[in-house]
């Protein structure tokens, strides 16, 4: 047992006080452990759940290739047949009808619509000849870090829906997050910061956010929020006198006790006095994680830091601190895209595809491959996977050919990305049609990347469960499969 001398536990610079006391100043001066304050708060609850939680984090694994994961989330479906799938025949029958046999509920379609060449080159790229469009040059320079599925298979071409597919694994959300079931199974290596970060925008995606929630898991495993503009983290230093700090807190955790006493699950109340924990931690070391002034003017210029575009300088601030925060022993850090046009699907181009891809891969692009070769420089890739997502593909037909024409939703075959972590490099896997309207071969879905991953990371998909609704939850549910092609031998 730790001695009661151990340490103060506070939150934002505030003694967590006991409520049983003679008196106020007698108290103030008392401090105790974890430990001992889990026992006596909440009716002892906080110790049944902080047990549970450290049981949780010694779950069965397998062999673990990975320990930290870092997902650059492409919001609005960056489009595969410009990307990563080429499709000469586009550009061949451009402007003719797909005609019925073209037309599908997972993509926005009519026999009317018309093909739509890719308006940019493609190139087979490094020594793997893997093919990469000139739309992501500094992306191009790493393709032998890159394993590409080309054939992922969604269920509705619907922003929301797709969304909370890709993070939850339902379509309706009601579950945790992948980066919440990631950090339920393993925790955080470092115990003064948060296991999952997402690194916002301060703007929500569609399906709200529950893409970065906890759901049934304890809240303590929920996404803490980071954002690119202005204060980081909002109380990250108190900004109160010490003593009216130290009655709120009072009055919050009688507050607490007294309603954890009348619930029949306190689990949610626990997660509340973690965070309240996590919340004082973070103050000892977070600041100085997402300060990025000191890093040296060569790793700004890498990411474009320096850009004088805000948008990119942004998401490169991010990324930067995205590889900071890993180093640091976060376990699960995701990074959402700026909006430029008050759009919070910025890849969701219906129109004016090539200006508008083009400025969002100008803001992504340069600090993703950064993030990579940095990693990479720093010994840290193998151990680091970076996932490279959209929730959709787009389609490779139009309503009609014009200059400022688009793309629209399309989950019947698109293209993301992993690199590190034990992923095979300079790859492809599976293939769609000759006009990237289908996959033809290796159709994978969500539920199997989020096995893959999982299992990079030591953990077997089926056996990281949870028990609610009667039934032992998962990311994956009753699906999914570890893709072995995808992984290094």
């Amino acid at each position: 047992m730790e001695s009661t001398r151990a340490r103060d536990v506070q939150y934002q610079g505030v003694f967590i006080l006991p409520m049983k006391s003679p008196t106020y100043h007698a108290l103030s001066r008392q401090t105790f452990s974890r430990r001992s304050l889990l026992k006596s708060s909440s009716a002892g609850f906080g110790w049944l759940a902080f047990a549970g939680l450290a049981q949780a984090n010694r779950m069965p694994s397998t062999t673990a290739k990975a320990k930290n994961i870092i997902f650059c989330f492409m919001d609005g479906g960056p489009s595969h047949v410009d990307t990563f799938d080429p499709k000469p025949m586009l550009a061949k029958h451009q402007g003719e009808k797909i005609g019925e046999a073209a037309v599908t509920i997972r993509s926005q379609s009519d026999a009317n619509r018309v093909w739509l060449g890719s308006p940019w080159q493609f190139r087979q790229r490094g020594q793997s000849g893997l093919w990469v469009s000139d739309l992501l040059p500094r992306i191009a320079e790493i393709a032998d870090q890159l394993c590409v599925v080309r054939s992922l298979v969604g269920e509705l071409p619907l922003h929301g829906q797709q969304n909370l597919l890709l993070h939850t694994g339902r379509i309706l959300g009601q579950a945790p997050s992948m980066g919440a079931w990631v950090n339920y199974g393993l925790g955080s290596e470092n115990s003064n910061l948060p296991g999952y970060v997402v690194l916002n925008n301060d703007w929500v995606p569609n399906g709200g956010l529950e893409n970065f929630g906890s759901s049934y898991l304890p809240a303590s495993h929920q996404a803490t929020m980071i954002r690119a503009a202005g204060t980081p983290v909002d109380h990250i230093v108190p900004t109160l006198p010490e003593a009216l700090q130290k009655r709120m807190l009072a009055i919050l955790e009688e507050q607490d006790r007294q309603y954890a006493q009348s619930v029949s699950d306190p689990r949610a109340v626990e997660g509340a006095i973690a965070n309240y924990e996590t919340a004082f931690r973070m103050q000892s070391e977070l600041p100085q994680i997402v300060d990025i002034s000191m890093e040296p003017d060569h790793i700004h210029q890498l990411y474009g830091v320096d850009s004088q575009d805000e948008h990119q300088r942004l998401y490169a601030t991010q990324a930067l601190r995205a590889r900071r925060l890993v180093e640091a022993g976060v376990r699960f850090v995701e990074i959402t895209c700026p909006s430029f046009d008050g759009n919070n699907s910025p890849w969701d181009q219906h129109g004016q595809l090539k200006i508008n891809h083009e400025k969002n891969a100008r803001i992504t692009e340069q600090s993703v491959a950064a993030l990579i070769i940095d990693l990479a420089q720093r010994g840290l890739l193998d151990e680091t996977i970076v996932l490279w997502a959209g929730e959709m593909g787009r389609t490779p037909h139009t309503p009609s050919v014009h200059e400022g024409c688009g793309r629209d939703h399309h989950v019947n075959g698109y293209s993301i990305f992993m690199a590190g972590g034990g992923f095979r490099q300079g790859f492809a896997y599976g293939q769609t049609d000759d006009f990237g309207n289908s996959v033809v071969e290796n159709p994978l879905d969500i539920h199997d990347i989020h096995a893959t991953i999982l299992h990079q990371m030591g953990i077997d998909h089926q056996s990281l469960t949870f028990r609610h609704g009667g039934r032992d939850q998962r990311l994956t549910d009753v699906h999914g499969r570890v893709v072995e092609e995808l992984t290094q031998r």
